[in-house]
Protein backbone atom coordinates (compact mmCIF):
# COMPACT_ATOMS: atom_id res chain seq x y z
CA UNK A 1 0.00 0.00 0.00
CA UNK A 2 1.30 3.33 -0.95
CA UNK A 3 0.48 6.67 0.61
CA UNK A 4 -1.06 9.14 -1.80
CA UNK A 5 -1.61 12.78 -0.82
CA UNK A 6 -5.26 13.84 -0.72
CA UNK A 7 -6.47 15.56 -3.86
CA UNK A 8 -6.93 19.28 -3.74
CA UNK A 9 -10.48 20.63 -3.68
CA UNK A 10 -12.07 20.83 -7.10
CA UNK A 11 -13.42 24.31 -6.35
CA UNK A 12 -11.02 26.56 -4.51
CA UNK A 13 -12.60 29.13 -2.14
CA UNK A 14 -13.22 32.52 -3.74
CA UNK A 15 -10.58 35.18 -3.23
CA UNK A 16 -13.10 37.69 -1.91
CA UNK A 17 -14.04 35.59 1.10
CA UNK A 18 -13.27 37.33 4.38
CA UNK A 19 -10.64 35.92 6.67
CA UNK A 20 -12.42 34.06 9.40
CA UNK A 21 -11.28 35.80 12.55
CA UNK A 22 -14.63 34.83 13.99
CA UNK A 23 -17.02 32.05 13.27
CA UNK A 24 -17.92 31.50 9.61
CA UNK A 25 -21.65 31.94 10.15
CA UNK A 26 -21.28 35.52 11.41
CA UNK A 27 -22.62 37.84 8.68
CA UNK A 28 -20.10 39.68 6.60
CA UNK A 29 -19.67 43.41 7.18
CA UNK A 30 -19.55 45.40 3.99
CA UNK A 31 -16.62 47.77 3.90
CA UNK A 32 -18.58 50.49 2.12
CA UNK A 33 -22.19 51.30 3.08
CA UNK A 34 -24.74 51.53 0.32
CA UNK A 35 -25.50 55.05 -0.86
CA UNK A 36 -28.85 56.32 0.44
CA UNK A 37 -31.02 58.96 -1.08
CA UNK A 38 -31.38 62.00 1.12
CA UNK A 39 -34.87 62.38 2.56
CA UNK A 40 -36.80 65.51 1.74
CA UNK A 41 -38.91 65.32 4.87
CA UNK A 42 -37.82 64.45 8.36
CA UNK A 43 -38.51 60.92 9.53
CA UNK A 44 -41.92 60.62 11.22
CA UNK A 45 -40.40 59.68 14.58
CA UNK A 46 -38.42 62.93 14.74
CA UNK A 47 -41.02 65.20 13.21
CA UNK A 48 -41.77 68.41 15.08
CA UNK A 49 -45.51 67.86 14.61
CA UNK A 50 -45.28 64.65 16.60
CA UNK A 51 -43.58 66.53 19.42
CA UNK A 52 -46.41 69.07 19.31
CA UNK A 53 -48.96 66.26 19.36
CA UNK A 54 -47.33 64.61 22.35
CA UNK A 55 -47.19 67.85 24.31
CA UNK A 56 -50.82 68.71 23.45
CA UNK A 57 -51.96 65.27 24.50
CA UNK A 58 -49.93 65.50 27.70
CA UNK A 59 -51.53 68.87 28.50
CA UNK A 60 -54.96 67.41 27.79
CA UNK A 61 -54.41 64.51 30.20
CA UNK A 62 -53.14 66.83 32.90
CA UNK A 63 -56.16 69.14 32.70
CA UNK A 64 -58.66 66.30 32.90
CA UNK A 65 -56.76 64.43 35.62
CA UNK A 66 -56.23 67.48 37.79
CA UNK A 67 -59.88 68.44 37.47
CA UNK A 68 -61.23 65.09 38.63
CA UNK A 69 -58.53 64.08 41.08
CA UNK A 70 -58.01 67.58 42.40
CA UNK A 71 -61.59 67.84 43.58
CA UNK A 72 -61.50 64.32 45.04
CA UNK A 73 -58.27 65.04 46.95
CA UNK A 74 -59.81 68.28 48.24
CA UNK A 75 -62.80 66.26 49.45
CA UNK A 76 -60.52 63.74 51.20
CA UNK A 77 -58.44 66.46 52.86
CA UNK A 78 -61.56 68.21 54.13
CA UNK A 79 -62.88 64.88 55.43
CA UNK A 80 -59.66 64.16 57.30
CA UNK A 81 -58.73 67.59 58.62
CA UNK A 82 -62.04 69.48 58.85
CA UNK A 83 -64.61 67.04 60.27
CA UNK A 84 -66.59 69.84 61.86
CA UNK A 85 -67.07 71.48 58.44
CA UNK A 86 -68.07 68.18 56.84
CA UNK A 87 -70.63 67.40 59.55
CA UNK A 88 -72.20 70.84 59.58
CA UNK A 89 -75.52 71.06 57.79
CA UNK A 90 -76.18 73.09 54.66
CA UNK A 91 -79.94 72.73 54.77
CA UNK A 92 -82.23 70.88 57.11
CA UNK A 93 -80.72 67.36 57.33
CA UNK A 94 -78.14 67.66 54.48
CA UNK A 95 -74.56 67.67 55.78
CA UNK A 96 -71.83 69.48 53.86
CA UNK A 97 -69.83 66.27 53.42
CA UNK A 98 -72.70 64.54 51.63
CA UNK A 99 -73.27 67.58 49.41
CA UNK A 100 -69.57 67.68 48.46
CA UNK A 101 -69.62 63.92 47.78
CA UNK A 102 -72.65 64.31 45.49
CA UNK A 103 -70.93 67.15 43.64
CA UNK A 104 -68.15 64.67 42.71
CA UNK A 105 -70.34 63.22 39.91
CA UNK A 106 -70.82 66.55 38.07
CA UNK A 107 -67.12 67.33 38.56
CA UNK A 108 -66.26 64.01 36.86
CA UNK A 109 -68.59 64.94 33.99
CA UNK A 110 -66.84 68.31 33.81
CA UNK A 111 -63.46 66.55 33.58
CA UNK A 112 -64.76 64.41 30.71
CA UNK A 113 -66.14 67.48 28.95
CA UNK A 114 -62.81 69.30 29.36
CA UNK A 115 -60.99 66.26 27.98
CA UNK A 116 -63.20 66.18 24.90
CA UNK A 117 -63.01 69.94 24.37
CA UNK A 118 -59.21 70.04 24.58
CA UNK A 119 -59.06 67.01 22.26
CA UNK A 120 -61.15 68.79 19.63
CA UNK A 121 -59.41 72.13 20.01
CA UNK A 122 -55.74 71.17 20.48
CA UNK A 123 -55.01 67.51 19.77
CA UNK A 124 -57.25 66.56 16.83
CA UNK A 125 -56.07 69.34 14.45
CA UNK A 126 -52.44 68.33 14.96
CA UNK A 127 -53.25 64.64 14.48
CA UNK A 128 -55.22 65.40 11.30
CA UNK A 129 -52.31 67.44 9.92
CA UNK A 130 -49.90 64.55 10.63
CA UNK A 131 -52.28 62.07 8.93
CA UNK A 132 -52.56 64.27 5.83
CA UNK A 133 -48.78 64.70 5.65
CA UNK A 134 -48.22 60.94 6.04
CA UNK A 135 -50.76 60.23 3.28
CA UNK A 136 -49.01 62.70 0.97
CA UNK A 137 -45.61 61.17 1.76
CA UNK A 138 -46.96 57.68 1.08
CA UNK A 139 -48.46 58.83 -2.21
CA UNK A 140 -45.16 60.46 -3.24
CA UNK A 141 -43.18 57.33 -2.41
CA UNK A 142 -45.61 55.17 -4.38
CA UNK A 143 -45.15 57.24 -7.54
CA UNK A 144 -41.37 56.90 -7.48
Amino acid sequence: MSYDPPPSHPYPPPDSSPPYGTYPWVPRQDSEPAARRPQRHAAPGHHSDLRLLRSAYRWQRRVATLTALGYFVLFLILSAFAPSLMTSTVTDGLPTGLLLALIQVPVTWLAIALYEQTARRRVDPIADRIRRQAALDTKREATR
